[in-house]
């Protein structure tokens, strides 16, 4: 032990928030509540019982909303020496089925609104169906615990029977019991270097890779969080963001340094979201779609009462629309633009405004406010670079990728050794995106380099979805675009070429579509065609199909 070192962990955050305010209100979830002394006994009661059935680096699944179990998860699992790996609830189950195995879960907590996910990774038989599963029911849902139970008694309750080679399942009560009894868990680690979380990326090139983080990264990005989002004791943060999401872009753990209350919600509703806004709620994240539902919403009405700490959004991915803006503003509300990826905990720039934009007209305040900004307080200072790693000019006009690298890049690609080596190429992370420098140092992206679609915050690969268009016997041809989108941010829309004697129809080649891949990646507008524009060498010509569906939604 050295009097001037200790590893960084945001373990940390919860020891201390526990000790100097251990009455003050950590967890609201309906009509449940957890002052940070109780947030602190959960987390190393959940701790304990993990501890006696994973061995040090053991990833642990957790498939759930945005409930308080999965929150405390961000704490508990490191805290008994494992890593969590937080699963995105969109995804299909042979998708989900690939992560298991890919990270080799020891175990899987499951919510009981996702248990039929869990049922069908069963059927489809492997490694993955032999996870055993901890069914959590939550009490805020009408005769969640009498499912829960009967999916134990039952094994599977999809009405198919239970699977041969199921692994266990057991009650989250019943996990827990006798933890008690254990031994109290430092809150902290030897070595802060070593993997927190194993995070997944929505496969734009592919399958999913893992991406690791580690306990120093996700200590300095939720320092870096709590900064610029201004939490602190007084914070009410809304849980809008996916935890599944590169951890809730660390926001787990920087609300819990802040010893501000996490707000639980189940699901993204606008009769919901109101419901905590007029509640008091002060923070918020998501993307443009958040932002969308909150406008667009019934329930919308001026935020600006005396007393009310105005509400901040922080959002990423595409950015808002100048529309949405102009009537969020109109209600009280800020909006701050970000930019990152999952292999850098979530944001590393944001867009930080400048006090000589209030002399802009609103067309000219919004073309600033849609870059991406500059590196966060946390993060170095972000390029854009030419093949030769050379930066390109600062005119706003030349296109380069834009590199990254600091304290909040990922460790690594989990088992992927080859791809880790070429993402890291010159000592930066290549992001694969395309953008421009400004003069005045803020970035600007301008395409990816990958064809990402990102609608609603979640990354869609145009690859994934062409392959599961052609896979179906008559499409010849299929190329997937992103097109913009007010509530969304983006959207992908397909354009098929079908065998001439074909009459196959947008809605039957989307259930098919659907039967492959995660409902949110499936398009909703298939445009049919004789054939799709290339360049001699076979390449798809995507910007011409950009400009065509422009030209059709303008009809």
């Amino acid at each position: 032990m050295q009097a001037n070192f200790s590893a960084l962990s945001p373990l940390r955050f919860l020891e201390r928030s526990t000790a100097v305010f251990p009455d003050r209100t950590a967890i609201e979830h309906g009509s449940r509540r957890y002052t940070y002394a109780e947030f602190g006994a959960e987390a190393q009661r959940v701790a304990k019982a993990l501890k006696a059935r994973i061995q040090p680096g053991d990833r642990v699944a957790f498939l759930a909303p945005n409930v308080p179990e999965l929150l405390i998860a961000h704490f508990a699992v490191p805290l008994a020496g494992g890593v969590l790996v937080a699963l995105n609830t969109r995804l299909a189950p042979h998708e989900v089925k690939y992560i298991l195995e890919h990270s080799e879960a020891a175990l899987l907590f499951a919510d009981t609104e996702l248990l039929t996910t869990v049922d069908d990774v069963a059927h489809l038989g492997g490694p993955a169906a032999e996870v055993p599963v901890v069914v959590v029911p939550d009490t805020e849902v009408p005769g969640a615990h009498e499912a829960a139970a009967a999916v134990v008694r039952a094994g599977v309750h999809t009405g198919h029977g239970a699977a041969e080679g199921v692994g266990e399942r057991e009650l989250y009560a019943d996990f827990l019991a006798g933890a008690a009894d254990a031994a109290f868990l430092p809150w902290g680690v030897d070595d802060e270097q070593v993997p927190i979380t194993l995070n997944y990326t929505s496969g734009t090139t592919g399958k999913p890779k893992g991406v690791l983080y580690s306990h120093r990264g996700a200590y300095l990005n939720a320092l870096g969080e709590s900064h610029h989002q201004g939490f602190d004791g007084a914070t009410r943060y809304l849980w809008t963001l996916p935890m599944f999401h590169c951890n809730g872009w660390c926001t787990p753990w920087a609300v819990t340094a802040a010893a501000g209350t996490h707000v639980c919600l189940r699901a993204v509703r606008a009769d919901a979201v109101w419901a905590a806004l007029d509640d008091g709620v002060t923070h918020l994240c998501g993307a443009p779609t958040v932002c969308s539902i909150i406008a667009d919403a019934d329930q919308a009405h001026a935020l600006t009462v005396p007393g009310r700490t105005p509400l901040k959004i922080t959002t990423a991915g595409a950015p808002p629309s100048p529309t949405i803006i102009r009537r969020l503003a109109d209600l009280g509300v800020t909006v701050v633009h970000v930019y990152g990826l999952t292999e850098v905990y979530g944001p590393y720039t944001i867009c930080e405004y400048q006090h000589a934009w209030d002399s802009l007209s609103p067309d000219e305040r919004a073309a600033k406010l849609s870059r991406q900004g500059v590196g966060m307080v946390q993060a170095e200072t972000a390029r854009v670079v030419d093949l030769d790693m050379r930066d390109v000019p600062a005119d706003g006009e030349t296109l380069g990728e834009i590199v990254l690298r600091g304290n909040n890049v990922m460790l690594g690609y989990y088992k992927d050794s080859d791809a880790t080596e070429r993402v890291f190429a010159g000592g930066w992370f290549h992001t694969g995106d395309l953008g421009v420098m400004h003069p005045d140092g803020y970035i600007q992206l301008k395409d990816r380099a990958k064809d990402i679609v990102i609608s609603g915050g979640e990354n869609i690969s145009t690859i994934e979805v062409e392959q599961a268009i052609v896979s179906h016997p008559d499409v010849l041809d299929a190329a997937v675009i992103g097109m913009p989108d007010e509530r969304w941010g983006e959207r992908p829309v397909a354009f098929v070429v079908r065998s001439r004697a074909s009459e196959l129809t947008a809605e039957v080649l989307s259930e098919h579509v659907r039967g492959l891949i995660a409902g949110f990646k499936v398009p909703r507008e298939i445009h049919f065609t004789a054939e799709l524009p290339k360049t001699s060498t076979g390449k798809t010509l995507k910007h011409e199909l950009r400009a065509l569906a422009a030209a059709e939604g303008a009809r």
